[in-house]
């Protein structure tokens, strides 16, 4: 990939394109709509990165972090993380929660911690995400903003 990278809100011309990206990773997209899409980013190719943020009053589930395969590895997930915990914060959301199959040791090196699905706060459990869509070995973590 080449050129700068643009990180900016999601709209609805957007949402197509992340159920594409996701489903062609694996991920969960049965429930998603726009209103679980949070940011984009892009470049002079297009769209190579979304990530997704469910809230329940000041708790936040990230969701929907992916990058496109060509974009991997040049920072544009961190980039993500990092602007959708900026506007957590100012959304006044005081902690991220987080499944994951397999992005476990990228989120850990951006501070967020594994916990026992038990100790999910109860909207979390609650979530579409965490009850029905994300298998039960999928890692739960997350991180005080």
């Amino acid at each position: 990939m080449t050129g700068p990278v643009h990180i900016r809100a999601a709209t609805g011309s957007d949402l197509s394109i992340a159920i594409e990206m996701l489903g062609l990773a694996g991920l969960p997209t049965r429930d998603l709509s726009i209103r679980h899409l949070a940011l984009v980013a892009e470049s002079e190719a297009g769209i190579v990165g979304v990530v997704g943020l469910e809230t329940f009053g000041d708790v936040g589930l990230l969701r929907s972090l992916i990058v496109s395969p060509n974009a991997r590895g040049s920072g544009i997930g961190r980039l993500l993380v990092e602007s959708l915990e900026l506007s957590a914060r100012k959304r006044s959301i005081r902690e991220l929660w987080l499944l994951t199959v397999d992005a476990d040791q990228f989120f850990s090196k951006l501070n967020y911690e594994v916990r026992q699905r038990a100790f999910a706060p109860e909207v979390i459990r609650n979530s579409q995400e965490f009850s029905a869509l994300c298998p039960d070995d999928a890692v739960l973590m997350t991180k005080s903003l």
